[in-house]
């Protein structure tokens, strides 16, 4: 069982940089893929990143690429989503998923544990 717990959500200016954090409990955090998610009001869930277990491989949503990136620190138990360029569109609630097997999915089915979100607004 792992609990993931998202943090770092506010608001934040057009153009304006942010980062959020997610932090698992349990000792076997680097045996997990991890991935970010978001869903804006009104929207379904999308795919935002997605990070292999030792920090190897990452993959990104069209609409993110080059402004996020993705990362983790295993001894912390943690994983980043670096927000640059920020656009009122980037506007949601941000949810950060762990899923066991060692490929990188966009499909939220693959993830087997989610966070509660944390909001994420960009001001225009």
């Amino acid at each position: 069982q792992v609990q993931l717990v998202e943090s770092g959500g506010g608001l934040v200016q057009t153009g304006g940089s942010h980062r959020l954090s997610c932090v698992a409990s349990g000792r076997t955090f680097s045996s997990y893929s991890m991935g970010w998610f978001r869903q804006g009001l009104g929207k379904v869930r999308e795919f935002v990143a997605a990070i292999g277990r030792n920090n190897a491989a990452t993959y990104y949503a069209e609409v993110v690429k080059g402004r996020f990136t993705i990362s983790r620190d295993n001894a912390k138990n943690t994983v980043y989503l670096q927000m640059n360029s920020l656009k009122p569109e980037d506007t949601a609630v941000y949810y950060c998923a762990a899923d066991r097997t060692i490929a990188l999915h966009t499909q939220e089915m693959a993830y087997d544990y989610w966070g509660q979100g944390t909001q994420v607004t960009v001001s225009s």
